[in-house]
């Protein structure tokens, strides 16, 4: 006679299936999806693991000052780090991994941080969530300005 199903069977079972359902998932305009077969977002809302969260090497070159535009900012997606400027000369920088369910963020646009995955949005200034469903902030990552460079510290 067969064993009833477990919770834990039910369970990996659809976030095997809902997985496999989203690859491709979050691509806009015939643009590039987030997420990829390889590379799942974690299926929980704990905050992503810190090997999720591993990013260039200390001391690397992201940008220019001039490429972040005052009052917004730019993704760094390979580096999972995303670097703002709030006000003129006034630099920050937030994990890139949205704090809801792992998702990369994929723009910066009015004032806010876009996660493309469930519409979460957060502050340029200091991470905070601006629109849920995340209800952490970004954590800060560690910058140095360097005359006209940017980099990771």
């Amino acid at each position: 006679m067969p064993q009833p199903a477990t919770r834990r069977t039910v369970l990996a079972t659809g976030a095997g299936a809902l997985a496999l359902g989203c690859v491709g998932c979050g691509a806009k305009d015939g643009g590039e999806a987030t997420a990829s077969a390889s590379t799942p977002a974690p299926a929980s809302s704990e905050p992503a693991s810190p090997a999720a969260e591993e990013a260039a090497p200390a001391g690397k070159a992201l940008a220019r000052t001039s490429d972040i535009p005052e009052g917004g900012g730019k993704v760094f997606k390979e580096e999972k780090v995303v670097v703002t400027q709030p006000k003129k000369g006034d630099f920050k920088a937030f994990s890139a991994i949205c704090t809801h369910q792992g998702c990369v963020v994929d723009r910066v646009a009015d004032g806010t941080i876009d996660c493309p995955c469930h519409g979460s949005r957060f502050r340029v200034t200091d991470g905070s969530v601006a629109h849920g469903p995340a209800v952490r902030p970004l954590p800060q990552r560690p910058i140095t300005v360097d005359g006209k460079s940017i980099r990771l510290t």
